[in-house]
């Protein structure tokens, strides 16, 4: 099958399972959708038992989409890109240095609690995983994923300091997950040997870089975004901002998502204030808006037909749901840590640490990375429990949130 008819299988997929929902069920549409190809998916595995040929036609197209390839090098841009339009700067920089103490010292924290419980458990379930490997999983499961929290946080009336701290925490440490990711995945592939300034020159590189060539997006952005008035342009030259923008990034070998963020909260701000008039800037949010939806519907129906060429056997399912509390455990450890410092000479909302701990969803970035590991050992396992984590943490706790958040800060400030 060609790109266009894999593209109108998602699309198509995508939207009748974001109807079914609506109609039957009414789940958060990501959710919902997730959950409703989940269970098709498992209906196809079903009908594959008695006689009927849907698996091998799934893995055709399965096996055609390259998941690492459409989400890291495709739609990550935009999502990053449409998330950090609609943040303000000003609450930002009110939350910036817990922000930037959970999407730093709390990723790597959770890395290397994650990977060292990870190298217990598959042991203890005889999957004995080398210990950079079981790291390669802490730091690919440790970033929040911006995808699946910031709609939630927004639709369940969350305290604007909170969903201010999850917007930014998730939007900074999907970038910089990466950036960890990337770092252990070079020792790995080396077999050691590599220095401590390496591997801080390597992590400045990606993170640094990705950070200042975002700033010089951004106001190159402004400055074309400033000297026309008209939003048909105006939603041309973003588009053309975020393809060729990440495009360069991965060629400059920087971090892409991290340019998106920095570059979307520019022209989300500074370019909305200065650059747009009261039209354009009501259609380019439009504009994003339903970009964002549109691929966050194909995102979440590839996630739930995914399931159908994972390597998922008993004894991995059996380790993915050993995992789940053990990840919960080093979120909680690390964001509780971060907060417990920072509560020293600041306020919290009331209940924050364990609403950042329950409300820290991972997502597809999380299956992506994994699926980018080169042939290791231990690649397959790694797969699976990031899957089932994935699975858990977007439909147990996406589901949940909000009652917590209503139960423990029910006053939005």
């Amino acid at each position: 099958m060609g790109f266009f008819e894999i593209t109108a299988v998602l699309v198509i997929l995508a939207a009748l399972a974001s109807y079914l929902n609506y109609r039957l069920i009414r789940l958060p549409n990501t959710i919902g959708i997730m959950v409703i190809t989940l269970a098709l998916s498992l209906l196809v595995v079903l009908a594959s038992f008695l006689g009927l040929p849907l698996q091998a036609g799934a893995h055709k197209i399965l096996d055609a989409i390259d998941l690492e390839e459409a989400l890291l090098h495709g739609m990550l841009g935009f999502l990053l890109f449409a998330g950090a339009l609609h943040i303000n700067l000003n609450h930002l920089g009110e939350q910036k240095w817990t922000i930037a103490s959970l999407a730093t010292v709390g990723v790597v924290l959770s890395t290397v609690l994650v990977g060292g419980l990870a190298h217990l458990v598959l042991g203890w379930v005889d999957l004995e995983t080398p210990f950079m490997v079981c790291l390669l999983f802490g730091a690919l499961i440790s970033p929040t994923d911006p995808i699946a929290v910031l709609g939630i946080m927004t639709r369940v009336g969350a305290p604007k300091s909170l969903e201010v701290k999850f917007a930014g925490e998730s939007l900074f440490n999907d970038g910089v997950g990466v950036v960890v990711f990337l770092v252990i995945l070079a020792v790995v592939k080396r077999g050691g040997g590599v220095t401590p300034g390496e591997v801080g020159m390597l992590f400045f590189e990606e993170a640094v870089g990705g950070a200042v060539f975002g700033l010089a997006l951004g106001l190159l952005g402004y400055f074309f975004l400033k000297t026309v008035d008209n939003y048909q342009v105006e939603a041309l030259l973003t588009l053309a901002l975020v393809f060729g923008g990440y495009a360069l990034a991965d060629g400059l070998h920087i971090s892409g998502p991290i340019a998106m963020v920095v570059a979307g909260l520019l022209i989300g701000n500074q370019g909305r204030a200065l650059a747009m008039s009261d039209t354009t800037r009501a259609r380019l949010d439009d504009f994003w808006e339903l970009i964002d939806e549109a691929l966050n519907s194909v995102l979440f129906a590839l996630l739930g037909i995914e399931v159908l060429v994972l390597p998922l056997t008993p004894s991995h399912l059996l380790a993915g749901v050993a995992m789940i509390p053990a990840v919960l455990l080093a979120r909680f450890v690390s964001v509780g840590g971060v907060v417990r410092i920072l509560s020293l000479g600041r306020s919290f909302t009331p209940g924050a640490i364990r609403i950042l701990v329950w409300g820290g969803l991972r997502g597809g970035i999380s299956v992506a990375l994994a699926l980018s590991l080169p042939d290791i050992p231990g690649r397959p396992v790694i797969i699976a429990i990031t899957y089932v984590v994935v699975v858990f943490s977007i439909v147990v706790q996406g589901l949940t949130i909000g009652p917590l958040i209503r139960r423990l800060s029910p006053v939005r400030p």
